[in-house]
């Protein structure tokens, strides 16, 4: 009862954030939008029963990229939650119902993955929204993992940052229960999971806890995008402990 409870809170909160987008978000400044974005995704989590721990501090502004680990769909309103910034995400969510509609109103860059031309012109894009001094956020391991390791990582989108000399920010995400401090694997979604089937699992826990730690900011200094890459991903790791 308590899954089904949460669920309907779930629901008429994303209803009521596309009503915002529509009727509010037109009388709103860029600034403006961003916080609403970052005060609908932390309630967002208290819809879902989850709590936030935040560790380490991001500049408020950009030009920024920040580099996460990938463990679920909701690293994206976790990420919101610790401070708005815009994604890189798949050009399939653009027409997912409701949530498209909120994925466009946050900002969010859409690429065809399996197009390496969009690829070039992601970046393109990507690199003018960095000297506009935005905040942006990738997954270099261009899916999610179990939330034990980190899967490789892929530089394609590191090239915007080295291109315009932008720094980026590693950023260790995990979920754990609050309680035993251990990693919690409701919210995973990998393999034959299904969205429904992780929304579920998620819903059910108890005592679940969301960690963002964010680490140092650091430039290429010269380092070729799959070097730096690997050098952010060898930091996660790390602070992931």
């Amino acid at each position: 009862m308590r899954a089904v409870g949460r669920m309907l809170g779930v629901l008429a909160h994303i209803l009521a954030g596309v009503l915002v987008v529509w009727r509010v978000f037109p009388q709103l400044s860029p600034a403006q939008r961003d916080a609403r974005a970052q005060q609908w995704a932390l309630a967002m989590l208290r819809h879902l029963g989850i709590s936030l721990q935040v560790q380490g501090a991001r500049p408020a502004h950009g030009p920024l990229l920040l580099v996460a680990n990938h463990v679920s769909w909701l690293d994206i309103v976790v990420l919101h939650a610790a401070g708005h910034c815009r994604f890189i995400s798949k050009s399939d969510v653009r027409d997912w119902p409701l949530v498209g509609v909120l994925a466009r109103a946050a900002g969010t860059l859409f690429i065809e993955r399996a197009s390496r031309r969009d690829a070039m012109r992601v970046v393109h894009q990507m690199a003018a929204c960095l000297q506009a001094g935005d905040v942006l956020a990738v997954f270099p391991e261009g899916t999610t993992g179990d939330g034990s390791g980190v899967l490789p990582f892929h530089g394609n989108l590191l090239q915007a940052a080295i291109a315009v000399h932008a720094p980026a920010l590693p950023v260790a995400l995990q979920f754990i229960d609050r309680l035993s401090g251990q990693r919690s694997y409701a919210p995973c979604y990998i393999g034959d999971d299904t969205l429904v089937q992780s929304l579920w699992r998620t819903l059910r826990a108890r005592n679940l806890q969301a960690v963002v730690q964010f680490g140092q900011p650091q430039r290429h200094d010269g380092r070729e995008r799959r070097v730096w890459a690997e050098d952010l991903r060898t930091t996660i790791i790390a602070m992931r402990g």
